[in-house]
């Protein structure tokens, strides 16, 4: 097991809990901002980038920020030798292939040749309002948002087959981030690290979150505008 999925699971054992910013390549981020919140994590990607730039970008925090980057992949492409790790996603809640495995098929030769640390994390979309970027380029549903029990089962399936983490996420910009019910029946029932984002703004919601089992909690779009300190 490597270092970053080992860092994890002892904080999560030890209680411990942890915030990651998540950066999208193709916006600027404001350095100053980022090392005053002082996030445990830096996940960096999105689901469509249009500029060839994933290097620069890690470059660019690796030089402020003594802490694990971590690719935050959207496809097979966004891979680079620069980060600590990469997050390998597999979109457990939706019916699409490629973004089960067929992505996964293609990026696996080339982490192989790579010192990545590769997460395996079982990706579930929770409804949030409106379609977000991942939905549509995914062409998949998200879970309803008050069917905590499909999200629960789809966590369970994705530890059974050997999944790492389990990331529960409303999308980047979400109008209602994933509920509080669901983080918490998914937490008191499986084992593994429970990591959520989409919507999140505020470090009062933060704390809700982790109160009620989730691990890593993820902050973007508030990053981006500046609203999160």
């Amino acid at each position: 097991m490597k270092r970053i999925l080992s860092q994890i699971i002892s904080d999560k054992n030890k209680g411990k809990k942890s915030l990651a910013i998540l950066i999208d390549p193709d916006k600027s981020f404001d350095e100053k901002l980022l090392q005053n919140i002082k996030p445990d994590y830096i996940f960096v990607g999105g689901s469509l980038l249009k500029k060839d730039n994933l290097d620069d970008c890690i470059l660019r925090i690796k030089k402020i920020m003594d802490i694990p980057v971590i690719i935050f992949p959207g496809d097979f492409t966004q891979i680079s030798k620069h980060a600590d790790g990469i997050m390998f996603l597999s979109l457990i809640s939706g019916r699409n292939p490629e973004y089960l495995i067929g992505q996964h098929i293609k990026a696996a030769p080339v982490l192989a040749q790579t010192d990545l640390d590769i997460i395996s994390t079982g990706y579930i979309l929770i409804e949030n309002g409106k379609t977000t970027s991942v939905e549509y380029i995914s062409n998949t549903c998200p879970i309803p948002r008050d069917k905590p029990e499909i999200a629960f089962a789809t966590a369970l399936a994705g530890q059974m087959l050997g999944m790492q983490t389990i990331y529960l996420e409303a999308g980047s910009g979400a109008l209602q981030p994933v509920p509080l019910k669901t983080v918490n029946l998914v937490a008191e029932k499986l084992g593994v690290p429970i990591i959520v984002g989409g919507g999140i703004r505020t470090r009062e919601e933060i704390e809700k979150y982790f109160a009620v089992g989730a691990d890593i909690v993820v902050v973007g779009t508030a990053f981006e505008q500046g609203e999160f300190v």
